[in-house]
């Protein structure tokens, strides 16, 4: 009796793996065009290391993940142990990131394998800016480009400047006209400063309308530190 059950089982399984088709892991290309050294970051895939000028690190995120950021760090310093700190973006002093980057940094966020077989990404100022930055497609089913590269720590508001950044409104001042913890918020004078220079990057939280873009999950992805 267990042999019949044992053959239906596998009989079932075979039979999804026919008619399923198979959904990959999105690869991501992170390419430092900086003409200095950053240290690319990635949660919850990748970690991170270091990138000098023109080296590329490759990165695959399966299906189903979500609440995905990659950021550069600025000005680092770690041991042999992997441990040190970052001026901008740092991840609790671990070269390998296990958590989110501190505040400022510019992010490039995604979801893969979402609904109706679709990934979700974007680029974020919500935490400030630290370094110029494309996210984009890298597959021929999606011509998506996102870019974030004005001179906005060169022009920073005062209130919002910081070594190495510019930081964002909700991460500097915590309030919630910018932070909208109650889901009830608009756009401000200081967030209109990141929109005004990169309209597709998310300046506050409620910012999804102009800034969050879709590509067919099988995508494959390239994002750019300093285009």
């Amino acid at each position: 009796m267990s042999s019949l059950k044992t053959l239906s089982v596998f009989s079932f399984l075979l039979s999804v793996a026919l008619h399923c088709p198979s959904v990959h892991a999105a690869t991501f290309d992170i390419t430092n065009r900086c003409p200095y050294t950053v240290w690319a970051a990635a949660v919850p895939s990748g970690g991170g290391r270091q990138l000098n000028n023109g080296e590329t690190w490759t990165i695959n995120s399966a299906p189903g993940t979500t609440q995905a950021r990659i950021w550069a760090r600025t000005n680092c310093q770690f041991d042999g142990a992997g441990r040190g700190s970052c001026q901008t973006g740092d991840c609790n002093g671990l070269l390998a990131c296990q958590g989110y980057g501190s505040a400022p940094n510019t992010l490039a966020e995604y979801a893969i394998g979402q609904f109706a077989n679709q990934d979700f990404i974007d680029i974020s100022n919500i935490d400030g800016f630290n370094v110029p930055m494309e996210f984009s497609s890298a597959s021929a089913g999606c011509s998506r480009v996102i870019k974030c590269t004005a001179d906005i720590v060169g022009q920073c508001p005062n209130e919002l400047k910081v070594p190495g950044g510019c930081n964002g409104p909700c991460p500097m001042l915590k309030t919630e006209e910018h932070c909208c913890n109650s889901g009830q918020c608009g756009p401000t004078a200081l967030s209109k400063y990141f929109k005004d220079r990169c309209p597709d990057a998310y300046s506050y939280p409620k910012d999804d309308p102009t800034s969050l873009f879709t590509c067919p999950t099988g995508t494959n992805y390239k994002v750019i530190f300093c285009p």
